[in-house]
């Protein structure tokens, strides 16, 4: 792919040996890992070899000497490069995660902000024509496929309606000016994307923030407040609806780092230029360094934000803290 239908075998044996696929599978995986920890081994005196240091590869600061002339050095972590454009990973990365991180973001608060109050008013209005309306639309939310509700937003939205919305069926967060002035922020292409995308979650939000309300609601405290006249927003919001949170929390951070790689979808369909079209690009060609890399970013993010997540229990919830 990288050389072409003509390429000789003299080429090809020297490409793989430039990226290491000349090695035991064994060899290529410790390779792989050598060049991800920011702190790694190499040999200082074969430069040129893929699994050691190369300047043109890392920005490396050495440490110090161990055996056999090997060097400990410290790096920020290495993707490889792209088979296609044998561009860093890591840049493609960078240019393409903040659309998809604003994406998720704006998915995740219009979960947030609309599945709360229709879950707090459910609760409240619990076994009434209201209550089963929020069941409804949360059960039609989780059943439909994020591509499928996709395409229907982007053709009524984005189409069909679109001297109305002034919303276009596809486009992303910047677009190039047809009269050559450049790229300008165009946030409105920001809106049908994100409310595809914060269905799902809307629908768990919605459930979740029903039963918690519901639970907590039965509870002496809630009954003693009642009983001391205190106001019905105090009741509801500062009281019931704090402590209700804890699930809503856990899953509102799981569904965002989630949406982080679920936007894989909404993003081809959208044309929404994040790292999700980034991965459906990079499976199309077998460009598979670009496909690992996005995949690992993504998993270190759902990593940090479950640890965010158990360090904000302690400050929602007063009976989870930490000695």
């Amino acid at each position: 792919m990288m050389l072409g239908q003509h390429a000789d075998k003299e080429s090809l044996e020297i490409l793989n040996r430039d990226l290491g696929l000349d090695r035991p599978l064994a060899v290529q995986f410790v390779m792989y890992v050598n060049d991800l920890l920011p702190v790694s081994v190499h040999n200082a005196e074969d430069s040129e070899s893929f699994l050691f240091l190369d300047a043109a590869k890392y920005d490396a600061i050495r440490l110090f000497s161990i055996w056999g002339g090997k060097q400990v050095v410290l790096k920020m972590p290495y993707l490889r490069r792209s088979y296609q454009s044998r561009q860093k990973v890591s840049e493609l990365i960078i240019e393409t995660l903040p659309e998809t991180f604003i994406l998720a973001t704006a998915a995740i608060l219009i979960a947030l902000f609309f599945g709360i109050i229709m879950g707090v008013v459910a609760a409240i209005r619990r076994d009434t024509w209201i209550d089963n309306t929020a069941l409804i639309v949360s059960a039609l939310g989780m059943s439909g496929p994020a591509f499928f509700i996709g395409i229907i937003l982007a053709w009524v939205g984005g189409y069909l309606l679109s001297e109305y919305t002034g919303l276009n069926m596809t486009g992303s967060l910047f677009t190039t000016d047809d009269y050559g002035r450049g790229e300008y922020l165009d946030l409105k292409n920001l809106v049908l994307p994100a409310i595809t995308l914060g269905i799902r979650p809307l629908a768990i939000v919605v459930q979740l923030t029903r039963s918690s309300m519901i639970e907590v609601l039965s509870h002496d405290y809630i009954r003693t407040a009642k009983a001391k006249g205190l106001p019905f927003y105090a009741v509801v919001v500062r009281h019931a609806l704090r402590n209700a949170l804890n699930p809503v929390l856990t899953a509102s951070s799981g569904w965002f780092a989630g949406l982080m790689a679920g936007a894989v979808f909404v993003e081809y369909v959208f044309g929404w230029k994040g790292i999700g079209n980034e991965i459906v690009d990079a499976l199309n060609f077998q460009d598979f360094p670009v496909v690992m890399g996005a995949v690992l970013v993504i998993t270190t993010i759902f990593v940090i934000i479950n640890i965010g997540v158990d360090i904000l229990y302690g400050i929602l919830d007063p009976r989870v803290r930490l000695d």
